[in-house]
C-alpha cells in the first residue's frame, strides 16, 4: 500500500475535508512534526486543518542555508518535491491554495520561503520565523516577472546565530518585487525563537484567511 504524504504527515485540528483552510508547518533541524504541533497550540482557531510532515533524520537539508546550493542537493529537491505533493494532496482534499498558509521555523521557514519563491500561487500566504530564501552569499533573487498576491510575514531576532538580517531583508524585497503583501520585522535583542508577537502576526493571517 502506497501512503500518500498527507497520510504521513502528522494532522490535527478539524478533519481536513471539513475544514476552511490549512496550515502546514515545517519543523527546524533537528526538530519534529511533535514540535509544530506544540506550537500550533498557540495558534489554534476553529475551521482549521493542521498538517506537519516530517523530514527523514529530522533535517531537510544537511549544511546551512547560506551554503552552496548544490552542497544541499539532492536533499534540498527532495524536500520541495515534498512539500509540493502535499499541497497538492491538500488540495485534492478539498481546500484550495487561497486558503493555505505555509508556515515553517529555522530550516523549515527557509524551506518554506524557498519553496513559496519558486512557487508564488502555492498558497494565499506564506511565514518565515527565524528564516530566509536559500543559498549563499551574493547570490541574487528574481522574480522573472512573476507576480503574486500572497501575504508574508517574516519574523527574526537581530541576534540570531543561525539567520543574518541582511538575508531576511533580501527575502522581504524578493517577494516585494513579485507584488506580494511582505510584512517584516526584526526584533532587536532577540536570538533564535518564536515570541508572542509573531504568534500574533500568524493568527491574524490565519482570521484573514478564513474571512476571505
Amino acid at each position: 500500500m502506497i501512503i500518500t504524504e498527507l497520510e504521513s504527515a502528522m494532522r490535527w485540528g478539524t478533519e481536513i475535508e471539513a475544514a476552511e483552510a490549512a496550515v502546514v508547518l515545517l519543523h527546524g533541524r533537528g526538530g519534529s512534526a511533535a514540535d509544530m504541533r506544540g506550537f500550533a497550540r498557540s495558534i489554534d482557531m476553529p475551521g482549521f486543518a493542521y498538517v506537519a510532515p516530517e523530514a527523514p533524520g529530522q533535517t531537510w537539508y544537511p549544511f546551512p542555508f547560506t551554503a552552496p546550493i548544490a552542497r544541499n542537493e539532492p536533499y534540498l529537491s527532495r524536500s520541495l518535491a515534498r512539500i509540493s505533493t502535499l499541497l497538492e494532496e491538500v488540495q485534492q482534499a478539498g481546500i484550495p491554495s487561497s486558503r493555505t498558509l505555509l508556515l515553517g521555523f529555522s530550516q523549515g521557514a527557509c524551506l518554506a520561503l524557498e519553496f513559496a519563491a519558486r512557487h508564488l500561487d502555492c498558497c494565499a500566504a506564506a511565514v518565515g520565523l527565524s528564516g530566509g530564501l536559500i543559498g549563499p552569499p551574493g547570490t541574487q533573487w528574481d522574480a522573472g516577472g512573476r507576480k503574486t498576491s500572497m501575504q508574508v510575514f517574516l519574523g527574526c531576532g537581530d541576534r540570531d546565530p543561525h539567520i543574518p538580517t541582511e538575508r531576511v531583508e533580501e527575502t522581504a524585497a524578493f517577494f516585494e518585487s513579485a507584488g506580494a503583501t511582505v510584512k517584516k520585522i526584526i526584533y532587536p535583542g532577540m536570538g533564535h525563537i518564536i515570541n508572542q508577537d509573531e504568534v500574533q502576526e500568524v493568527t491574524r493571517l490565519m482570521a484573514k484567511l478564513s474571512a476571505d
